[in-house]
């Protein structure tokens, strides 16, 4: 089983990626598939022992549309020699196994040039200026006969306006050529899809637009080049030569924007794609080389100067930097890293030179992971997509019906109740009308195109998204259960208090004599006193006779005195007597306490505590503005866990929870009715984030879980849960205002188009009127969803 993500070309509307989706999905062996109009892409995963790749194009072919194979094929034949110096990966160059097994034809992400993206999106800058060499003729005619049609209209009610200056037969011949030139040469993709609608009885929104305009053509031809015998039988003289123009011009101006705005929905993923280096500094035999991206393999040591770009994923072998990770994580402050600290690829060495070892390299980098997974997300469908989904299937077959029974039914009203040659006018312009408003692309670019906007905008702020069913769901979740540890403080100890219990001893001497003896130990309790002691500056002293006691602490000789470090149990044991009203409170408040004693009294007790994180108030402050309760989960007792939480203001606390019980409160909390989020680190929490409606991993540099849950924060950083709600909300909200103004523009403007409104009002719709309203429709659903690229969160 492998799955392969490949642009699908000749695409125009919802319509056209119903037909190619439904059609693989009858061929043998494709085990799913789904085509996603907004960024034209479809995601196969099939059996390759009863079918490929070129077969299933073959499929779709006749149809006007094609599978992009060769960016499948270049991927794999330009990445497999980034790694023929290495045989770490087994796998078929070109490819990337993801956790269930299934293949990810994406491997050659390490450079742009190698992802295939950049390929697609060359071929759409080609089609963008065909369009546009085509717009440049055919919009400035649209806008010179809608001129003078609204000249003739105008002045056969306005007594003030001039008659029409041209004389009416000039007119016609020369509107012939230019509605010849218009059909044949500007819309010439129209008529295929009409050819392709009779062979195959296959429709989209192009056949109703070809048919529109052919029919308006060849009546108008038909009317104007035979005269005498369209008086023979009665036919209205007018021509509609106008119409074909004025539709065909804003269709195609329309289409042209559309294509602009659509590159522009996927700036996200091209910026990430650019963030990669395209050559790498390396050792080799002692000597410095450089190389491209495509040749670091696994192992190389890279040397990387200031404002240089680093190469890929390793770690710090020689040297110290400071490194501006932005791009990545969205943090804006730079990070200071030195020996056997992770560097990641795609972020800028900021001062500094530095060498490091290549530990992932190519699809294994971070940097390729969060393109593949924004990449997975644009190409995903949200639940809310299935209703427009469901439209557009039956779309084009009913406006035909539709369009269809409209003439039919004037020229009924011919015969009876009006005379023939006006109904015959109004039936054939309400027949054009119907089939050139009519607008599946505004309901099948609704959704998509929000998706990939938003998605793409927190990819560049840390949020990675994996699918748009998850950037859904968060929109409604109603409670957050949290971990404590790491998600909402630090996760390493610091001192916090130092009380003294004897009058003979000096903070910074307890200090000095403690950090002295916690120097030897590698407890993470032992390293917060030490750099507290680093931090105030004070000297180290002398230890002697140096020994850990197992579960209590350790002992040791500075200055000839002999002293005793640890926990309660280890004063009790060499019976020194402490006060317990001295260090009650900071048990309350769940700090881990220390003790300094000699052999016979005790001389202080520090307080050491994992800090709350800067952004944790503030961001659960703004939680309950939005209504969203947040629960914390935590290991601690009771009293500790309600002190943490009166001091952050969490509504609930769960204390004394082991790991394994976390996924039991989310569930229980599920039963209760809540639409649960949890927030954890994606390893011990896995059980849970499973559990969880939504499961949020607070990931922290390359040794992020991007697969563990649906969203992963980079950097860890509690205040982007908040800030992915939020995306999520605006996003919905967005997708919700692109459907409703996408089915009330087709709800309102076909029967309008049809003459239903004629009878009551006199009002009916002329086609060139439609043509400009179908064409600002798409653009407008895509112009909607790129106002979120501005939104803030």
């Amino acid at each position: 089983m492998k799955k392969y993500t490949l642009p699908v070309k000749g695409m125009n509307c919802a319509s056209c990626s119903i037909t190619v989706e439904k059609t693989l999905k009858k061929q043998p062996g494709v085990i799913e598939c789904e085509v996603n109009f907004g960024n034209e892409k479809a995601n196969i995963t099939l059996d390759e022992s009863k079918t490929d790749l070129p077969t299933l194009s073959k499929t779709i072919e006749p149809f006007g549309y094609s599978l992009d194979i060769e960016i499948h094929n270049h991927d794999g034949n330009n990445h497999s020699k980034g790694h023929h110096h290495t045989n770490h990966n087994t796998h078929k160059p070109g490819t990337h196994v993801m956790p269930d097994g299934t293949v990810m034809d994406n491997n050659a992400m390490d450079h742009s040039q190698h992802l295939g993206l950049n390929q697609t999106k060359d071929e759409k800058l080609q089609q963008l200026e065909k369009e546009r060499q085509k717009v440049l003729f055919a919009l400035p005619a649209a806008l010179l006969m809608f001129g003078l049609m609204m000249w003739e209209i105008s002045a056969m009610y306005i007594p003030q306006i001039p008659a029409f200056p041209i004389d009416m037969m000039i007119y016609q011949r020369v509107a012939l050529i230019l509605a010849t030139v218009s059909l044949f040469w500007i819309g010439g993709e129209f008529l295929k899809e009409v050819i392709v609608f009779l062979r195959y009885r296959v429709a989209n929104m192009y056949t109703l637009i070809g048919i529109g305009t052919f029919t308006a053509y060849v009546y108008s031809a038909f009317v104007v080049l035979f005269p005498d015998i369209a008086m023979q039988l009665s036919l209205p003289e007018n021509a509609y030569f106008d119409v074909t123009i004025i539709v065909i011009g804003f269709v195609y101006f329309g289409k042209y924007l559309e294509t602009r705005s659509k590159l522009k929905t996927g700036e996200a993923i091209e910026k990430l794609i650019n963030l990669q280096a395209k050559t790498a500094t390396v050792l080799r035999n002692g000597q410095e080389k450089e190389i491209a991206i495509e040749d670091v393999v696994s192992g190389d040591l890279i040397i990387v100067k200031p404002g240089q770009k680093i190469p890929v994923d390793g770690v710090i072998t020689e040297g110290t930097s400071s490194i501006d990770e932005s791009m990545i994580t969205g943090e804006p402050i730079p990070v200071d890293k030195t020996l056997g600290e992770v560097v990641i690829g795609g972020s800028i060495n900021k001062h500094g030179s530095f060498t490091f070892k290549a530990t992932k390299v190519g699809a294994d980098t971070l940097l390729a992971g969060i393109i593949r997974m924004v990449d997975e997300a644009q190409g995903s469908r949200a639940p809310i997509q299935k209703v427009a989904d469901k439209v557009s299937e039956v779309f084009v077959p009913v406006v035909l019906v539709v369009a269809i029974l409209s003439l039919v039914a004037w020229i009924i009203a011919g015969f009876t109740v009006m005379p023939f040659d006006q109904a015959l006018s109004l039936g054939l312009m309400s027949f054009v009308g119907v089939l050139i408003i009519a607008c599946p692309c505004a309901l099948g670019l609704a959704t998509p195109t929000a998706i990939i906007v938003g998605t793409g905008k927190g990819a560049e702020m840390g949020i990675l998204i994996k699918n748009a069913e998850s950037l859904e769901k968060l929109h409604s979740v109603t409670t957050i259960v949290t971990d404590k540890t790491g998600t909402l403080t630090e996760g390493r100890p610091v001192v916090t208090d130092i009380i003294i219990l004897n009058k003979n001893i000096t903070e910074k001497e307890v200090l000095q004599i403690l950090g002295s003896l916690e120097k030897k130990s590698e407890h993470p309790i032992a390293h917060a006193i030490v750099e507290k002691m680093a931090r105030e500056n004070y000297a180290s002293l002398e230890v002697t006779d140096f020994s850990i006691l197992e579960g209590m602490g350790l002992t040791g000789k500075v200055k000839n005195t002999h002293y005793f470090a640890g926990n309660l149990k280890l004063m009790e044991k060499q019976r020194i007597a402490v006060n317990s009203e001295r260090y009650k409170q900071l048990t309350d408040h769940g700090k881990t306490l220390v003790f300094l004693a000699d052999s016979k009294t005790a001389l202080a007790v520090i307080g050491i505590t994992d800090t709350v994180k800067d952004t944790a108030k503030d961001t659960i402050q703004s939680l309950h503005k939005l209504g969203i309760k947040v629960v914390m989960l935590t290991g601690d007792n009771q009293k500790a866990a309600a002190f943490f939480a009166n001091e952050t203001g969490i509504d609930t606390v769960v204390a004394d929870v082991l790991p394994g019980e976390k996924a039991t409160v989310v569930k229980k909390l599920q039963e209760e009715g809540e639409i649960v989020a949890m927030v954890g680190d994606g390893v011990n929490d896995a059980p849970a984030l499973a559990q969880a409606d939504i499961g949020i991993a607070m990931g922290t540099g390359t040794d992020v879980a991007i697969e563990s849950a649906q969203i992963t924060l980079l950097k860890g950083d509690f205040s982007k849960v908040l800030k992915a709600i939020k995306l999520s909300k605006f996003t919905m909200t967005t997708i919700k205002q692109n459907l409703f103004w996408a089915f009330a523009y087709n709800i309102v403007g076909i029967p309008l188009a049809a003459g239903l409104f004629y009878p009551f009002f006199g009002v009916t719709l002329n086609p060139a009127f439609a043509g400009m309203a179908m064409a600002l429709s798409s653009v407008s659903v895509i112009g909607n969803s790129l106002r979120l690229r501005g939104r803030r969160l």
